[in-house]
């Protein structure tokens, strides 16, 4: 085996361009079987002496014909405590002996297989009451699972037992004691059938009063000090944000404390915008800070967080018209086509949080390097990022900008102006001198579900901000996986790396996607991007959807089951795709005049009302289209010569007023432009012009959010 390069990029790329054709199936003497993966994390297991296999029959089939139990571990290749578990254990020679003779071991990327990740976290959960990654379970040939864990080093101590010695307690329990193996596998399963039945309860959802409790729950845990919700670990949480500005900005407002809701949002962008989860340098947050400040995060830079916090902050610039919001979009979006944009066009997944072997050290600084690199300028740059010689985090520096630059301005009586020209010539200099590290790792996959969120936040800040370049960067990336996302018979999969998993899609990529291509239509007019979507829910409803109950799966008919069905329609670090299938059935529905999908969007929810009244924080998506289907949206239609330049500004001009339930409309015809607005109630006279348009605008009651 070679030795690692602390090079991971380089070291995972070396790996890739190998030629494979004269290896044995097994991964010959030098590899195991991952070696013929195409994801980044596998591939970063493929030289451990672990006899890994991925997903598959083979290993289902082995486990079977030799009475052996499955340890199936699933991470992914930004996760620090997966690369930690990998460093002490799966590349140890005695740990891989004991595993490799008791068991066979099956290596899973989370992001490439969510379905295998939904229900084995549940599983965790189940057992545990918590879950995270690395994620191990330990599970029969027929992939019932009997016990999980987490992280967990290679030899235990004070009175806790490490990896070694569960491994030899399971082998023995393997052989020894079918019976409590089955006792436990049993368990699980009635466990988890147990929960999916609590969460399909059904219910009745007052939504004036359960969107009051889940401002009241925010309110509970929210920070007023350092803005977010909880403690430590602090997530940005751009869901939450999303909803309470929505409250502000709803055309139906349900809570009298919607501006109280609004503020706490704006002060938690505030604050992370101001600390060590936002990257001072490079743009871009970090996956999560460790404490309560925002301080220390942990360094992993995902695409789904840069796109949801991008939405957020065009959402926030909507109630607000604060500059500060368009520019911290303006940030990520530099960001993003700098460091994650692949050369087709699409988003990668994700930057790690470690290089070299260390969580950090791309990005963290010693103060004696900034005044090497920055001269006379570095006393004016230390005292606005809060640099000293002690350092604030392990005796070195992350950068954070306490004070934004007019407040530390006139606080020490600089001029604004020639403040941001040296901060900038600063920045630029440390940019400089942080692209000699070597890099963290990318994770070259692009996801189909991650790029429809990014689709959607570069159209919706497009028209928002006049920026036709966002447009046209998430038209190319909406073309790039129409084209190149679509197995032989034209079925939509999950992810591209060199070239298209056969992963088949689920329905989170549809959701995503299908909202990405609205949001680009009404960015545009262009009905090229409307007929791909009502392609896309076409299949949505033949593949997901039960043609008895209307129920939605989060698997395809058509794709591989799990052992059993879980519940996972909740919000989480990503929205729920249950909700944004249910709003764009919604939308389409009123685009398109069909009374139908917005029956089939009500009974997308009608299942979980009870865990929405319950739960109402694990379910704000499907909270806020539930105020949507309570009554009518307004309805903005595009008639005439529609592909003209007045159309656009007229465009622009609509989507620079917060109108939450917009529903946009076209009909292209050899005629002069017109716009005709329908607002719940009334419609009124067509306008021609921005300026008559903001008139009509003014004019409207304020009830309507407009």
């Amino acid at each position: 085996m070679r030795e690692k390069s602390l090079d991971t990029a380089a070291y995972v790329a070396g790996l890739m361009a190998i030629d494979k054709s004269t290896l044995p199936a097994d991964g010959g003497e030098g590899f195991n079987r991952l070696i013929f993966a195409r994801s980044p994390y596998l591939l970063q297991h493929a030289e451990n002496p672990v006899a890994w296999y991925e997903w598959g029959p083979a290993a289902f089939e082995r486990a079977r014909m030799e009475s052996l139990p499955i340890l199936l571990s699933i991470g992914y290749s930004t996760c620090h405590w997966c690369h930690v578990m990998a460093h002490e254990s799966f590349e140890d020679t005695e740990v891989a002996d004991l595993l490799n003779r008791h068991f066979v071991c099956i290596k899973v990327d989370r992001e490439e297989r969510p379905d295998i990740d939904d229900f084995y976290m549940a599983v965790a959960q189940t057992l545990t009451g918590s879950g995270g990654w690395p994620l191990n379970i330990f599970m029969t040939p027929e992939k019932r699972p009997f016990m999980a864990i987490t992280y967990l080093p290679k030899r235990g101590g004070r009175g806790m037992s490490g990896l070694m010695e569960l491994l030899a307690n399971i082998a023995t329990l393997w052989r020894q004691r079918p019976d409590m193996i089955e006792k436990n596998c049993h368990g699980i399963m009635v466990a988890l059938e147990n929960s999916r039945q609590r969460q399909g309860s059904e219910g009745i959802v007052d939504v004036t009063a359960v969107s009051g409790k889940a401002l009241q729950l925010l309110k509970r845990i929210y920070d007023p000090r350092n803005g977010g919700f909880g403690s430590a670990p602090k997530f940005p949480m751009p869901i939450y944000l999303s909803w309470l500005i929505g409250q502000k900005t709803s055309h139906t407002p349900v809570l009298p404390e919607s501006q109280e809701a609004c503020a706490m949002a704006l002060h938690t962008l505030q604050k992370m915008r101001s600390g060590g989860i936002w990257d001072q340098l490079g743009g871009g947050l970090h996956r999560y800070s460790v404490d309560p400040v925002w301080l220390a995060p942990h360094f992993e830079k995902m695409l789904y967080d840069q796109a949801m916090l991008a939405q957020v902050t065009t959402e926030a610039f909507l109630a607000t018209g604060d500059p500060f919001y368009r520019t911290i979009t303006d940030e990520i979006f530099s960001f993003a086509a700098r460091e994650l944009l692949s050369a087709e066009g699409a988003f990668c997944s994700a930057l790690d949080a470690d290089s070299e072997g260390v969580e950090g050290k791309f990005y963290v600084w010693e103060k004696s390097e900034i005044d090497d690199c920055l001269g006379a300028d570095a006393e004016l740059f230390c005292r606005f990022h809060a640099i000293t010689t002690e350092g604030n985090f392990e005796g070195q520096t992350i950068l954070t900008a306490p004070l934004t630059v007019d407040e530390f301005c006139r606080r020490h009586e600089l001029s604004e102006a020639s403040t941001i020209l040296l901060l900038e010539r600063c920045r630029t200099k440390l940019m400089e001198r942080r692209d000699l590290r070597i890099r963290p790792l990318r994770d070259d996959k692009i996801i189909t579900s991650w790029n429809g969120l990014m689709i959607s936040a570069f159209a919706t800040a497009g028209i928002v901000h006049n920026k036709p370049d966002y447009i046209a960067t998430a038209a190319r990336t909406a073309t790039f996986l129409l084209k190149n996302l679509r197995s032989k018979e034209g079925r939509l999969l999950r992810s591209y790396l060199t070239s298209a998993s056969d992963v088949p899609a689920f329905l989170e990529d549809y959701a995503f996607l299908t909202g990405g291509l609205l949001d680009l239509y009404e960015a545009t007019l262009e009905q090229t991007w409307l007929n791909e979507a009502r392609l896309l829910v076409v299949e949505l409803l033949q593949l997901f959807r039960d043609p008895d109950s209307g129920e939605f799966t989060l698997t395809g008919h058509d794709a591989e089951q799990m052992p059993a069905r879980i519940s996972s329609d909740h919000d989480g670090v990503t929205p729920s795709a249950l909700a944004r299938t249910a709003h764009v059935l919604y939308r389409l529905a009123w685009i398109d005049d069909r009374p139908e999908l917005l029956e089939s969007a009500k009974k997308a929810l009608s299942g979980i009302l009870g865990e929405i009244r319950d739960n109402p924080l694990g379910h704000l998506g499907a909270l806020q289209l539930l105020t949507l289907l309570d009554g009518e949206p307004t309805t903005a239609t595009f008639s005439g010569e529609i592909y003209t330049p007045e159309a656009s500004a007229l465009n622009a001009a609509l989507h620079n007023h917060p109108i939450q339930s917009l529903i946009i409309r076209s009909e292209y015809r050899p005629a002069a432009l017109s716009l005709s607005l329908c607002a719940p109630g009334t419609c009124y006279p067509a306008v021609s012009t921005v300026e008559k348009l903001e008139q009509l605008l003014s004019v409207i009651d304020i009830k309507y959010g407009i």
